[in-house]
């Protein structure tokens, strides 16, 4: 098979991690009288309970529209709230993207991301992929302590500082770990089997073919990003391979955990941003087989830098049962102000919902902008219908003009801070808090926007989304 020699590659990246991150060695020691074994080394992402697969992905593309809207919008991902509304659709709005954006959804694997990828690429299009994980595990398992949530986007095109040079594909139905219907959280079989059969039979044949189509040897491969199944797994391959790469993968699981169908994705960014021209990444994404890519680097790749930025921000979360609840681990009693339901209207939906999701205002003849859009607008100047041109508030900052932390109202994750926000525009709009600083919201504190989900319908199993205040800045970690 002849080398790759298209210009079609990687042309930007993008990355978004939760803020909370648990010490895995705190949760252990939590769990130390049951003599379970559990990861101890380094940190698991923590999303918020108004964060799933769909907002995470959302934020982790936003940095990769500066070139315009792609052809195709594509999301990945084994943990998507609803299994017959297309998360991608969402997306495109939630991104206020132009309904002639073709979108697809992949599931039902970890690598659902990389063979996403690899279809764009082959397909020679313009084109952003995004894959997103919150998943579920079971209290006292391995996993869930090991996984994390987080997400990871790709945008492709010609001219890519990241040329696609070869790739190849296994396809091996190995039954490393499942979820069913009847089992939600992830079942994990013995490692040493996977092992032994991942190495030989999936990975080492994925890599040294991929390198075959490239026209390189595999120790020709300065950086890769390999998901394993199981740990040492790219050891193996290195070793029979004679490659002496590093696996930035394992940065990622070390930092934030197991990202799932993002976590080849978020290893391929930090392994970008670390190549230098002329050198040459592998990609190889694991789940009933293995996706390899290899790719050759001719200048830096925009947001690779922020990736690698992401995993040293974040705010520790030193409680042990707040981590509990915020993975669903367990249902706490919130009371009587948790016993109601918000039902969402798909008449609704269908007349405001595309300006919900995307947070688009609208701006009068006098210039004053107004969210929701109305046709009277609030500008007591005017008293007639005006055709309003749309404002897309979602990616401007704000100020905060008033603040309120209630611990009365119900919240998953008290206390529930909302306040009135002023944009540079001149838009005021009554919106939630999240990502709380330590020391609190204050009045005149910088804000930026984030899609969360808005309400959620247990009964019914369905959520709303919209946007939410955040600090524009996060905080460093620390070194504990």
């Amino acid at each position: 098979m002849s080398g790759f020699r298209e210009t079609i590659g990687i042309t930007a990246v993008g990355g978004y991690v939760p803020l909370l991150r648990m010490d895995r060695k705190a949760a252990a020691r939590e769990l130390s009288w049951s003599g379970l074994p559990m990861p101890r080394a380094g940190m698991r992402a923590v999303a918020d309970w108004d964060e799933d697969s769909l907002t995470m992905a959302v934020e982790a593309t936003r940095d990769l529209l500066g070139d315009g809207p792609p052809d195709m919008l594509r999301f990945a991902s084994t943990s998507a709230y609803f299994t017959d509304r297309a998360q991608s659709g969402m997306m495109l709005d939630a991104l206020a993207l132009p309904r002639t954006v073709r979108t697809s959804d992949a599931a039902n694997s970890r690598r659902a991301g990389t063979t996403a990828l690899l279809d764009a690429l082959l397909g020679h299009r313009n084109e952003i992929v995004a894959a997103s994980e919150k998943r579920p595990t079971q209290p006292g398992s391995a996993a869930q302590l090991g996984f994390g949530d987080g997400a990871a986007a790709v945008r492709t095109g010609a001219n890519a500082p990241a040329r696609l040079a070869g790739y190849a594909s296994v396809t091996h139905d190995l039954v490393d770990r499942y979820t069913s219907r009847e089992h939600p959280t992830s079942y994990a079989y013995e490692e040493r089997f996977v092992r032994d059969i991942a190495v030989g039979e999936v990975m080492v044949p994925a890599v040294r073919d991929a390198c075959k189509h490239a026209g390189i040897t595999p120790d020709k491969l300065v950086h890769v990003a390999v998901h394993e199944p199981v740990g040492a797994c790219w050891r193996a391959v290195a070793k029979s391979l004679g490659c002496r790469a590093n696996n930035y993968c394992e940065v990622v699981s070390d930092a934030v955990g197991d990202l799932g169908a993002a976590h080849a994705l978020f290893g391929l960014g930090l392994a970008l941003h670390a190549a230098q021209p002329g050198e040459f990444v592998l990609m190889l994404g694991f789940g009933n087989g293995a996706d390899a890519l290899v790719f050759e680097v001719s200048g830096p790749v925009p947001g690779a830098a922020a990736m690698a930025l992401a995993l040293k921000e974040g705010q520790s979360l030193a409680s042990f049962s707040r981590f509990l609840s915020l993975t669903a681990s367990i249902d706490l009693d919130w009371g009587m102000r948790a016993e109601f339901e918000q039902k969402a209207q798909a008449t609704v939906l269908e007349r405001m919902g595309r300006d919900i999701i995307g947070f688009v205002g609208g701006r009068d003849s006098t210039g004053n902008v107004q969210f929701p859009k109305s046709a009277f607008p609030v500008n007591p100047a005017l008293s007639h219908v005006e055709v309003m041109e749309d404002v897309r508030l979602a990616d401007l900052e704000a100020t905060i003009v008033s603040v309120t932390a209630d611990r009365l109202n119900f919240s998953l994750d008290p206390p529930f801070d909302f306040g009135l926000v002023q944009f540079d525009n001149g838009a005021r709009v009554l919106m939630e808090m999240v990502n709380r600083p330590i020391e609190g919201f204050r009045v005149s504190d910088r804000v930026r926007m984030r899609l969360r989900i808005k309400a959620q319908n247990s009964r019914l199993g369905f959520r709303t989304y919209f946007w939410k205040a955040a600090p524009i800045a996060r905080p460093v970690l620390g070194d504990a």
